[in-house]
């Protein structure tokens, strides 16, 4: 069997029908795993779904909205009772928005934006917790859980603190959890992606600029980074491979922050 074997496991997706959250999804099928997404827009949901069943694993797509607490517990029931368990949930809907600086930050864009970063999350993980630690308590323990983080938990960037102070408490409750429920057999990790390609950055920073090479000749690793990036973390982490890993904080980024 391989180190990074997933057969047999189920792994859970927010925001999994494209970019960053596609990543996390592909880690998981390539290596065997049965895959669960969840996001708001159905056919973007059914076609990532197609793309994953092409690795011969079950795909189970959910119209999602992780800022309603009751749709996400009623959607966790029925994973459950389609896949029969689930061993990995990664917490990765998010939303951006860029003010033309934080004196101009609306309380409404504030408080959108944690509605989906951080207390979506808060809603995804508080119902996942609730369905490992009920299997633990009947004598199958473990579970990981995967928060996508950023690198703006700890640095500061002007115009997103918003999406900082998300971020932030999430590295927190992670923590938190990680301390919790270690001894369920549960671990709980952040995983920081750098600056990634992808539609969200898009919509936020614009396209790549045209003077792209000088750009990226400040990473170790000079290019930007892409969905795929994130599938070898993701199956480390939702593999038993990692059961004595929690609690952390690692860092996807081409090796900006530490060339810094």
């Amino acid at each position: 069997m391989s180190l990074f074997d997933l057969t047999g496991k189920v792994g859970l997706v927010t925001g999994g029908n494209q970019g960053l959250g596609l990543g996390f999804a592909s880690g998981m099928a390539k290596c065997g795993a049965d895959v669960v997404l969840w996001g708001r827009r159905a056919a973007r949901n059914e076609a990532a779904a197609d793309e994953l069943r092409a690795h011969g694993v079950r795909v189970l797509a959910q119209e999602v909205d992780v800022t309603d607490e009751h749709a996400v517990a009623d959607a966790m029931r029925e994973v459950v009772a389609e896949m029969g368990r689930v061993d990995c949930v990664v917490a990765n809907a998010g939303a951006s928005s860029r003010p033309e600086s934080f004196h101009e930050m609306t309380s409404e864009m504030y408080h959108d934006l944690l509605a989906v970063s951080q207390h979506g999350a808060f809603h995804t993980l508080r119902e996942a917790v609730r369905h490992m630690k009920q299997r633990a308590d009947d004598g199958d323990p473990g579970g990981s859980l995967i928060a996508c983080g950023s690198l703006m938990a700890i640095r500061g960037t002007r115009r997103l603190e918003h999406y900082a102070a998300a971020k932030g408490a999430l590295l927190s409750m992670v923590r938190g959890i990680a301390v919790e429920y270690g001894r369920d057999g549960i671990r709980a990790n952040v995983v920081a992606p750098g600056f990634f390609e992808t539609d969200l950055t898009r919509s936020t920073y614009g396209d790549a600029p045209a003077d792209g090479a000088r750009r990226w000749s400040r990473y170790p690793v000079p290019r930007a980074g892409n969905p795929a990036d994130l599938e070898g973390i993701t199956a480390y982490l939702m593999s038993d491979a990692s059961v004595y890993h929690t609690g952390d904080l690692i860092v996807i980024d081409g090796g900006l922050s530490v060339g810094l």
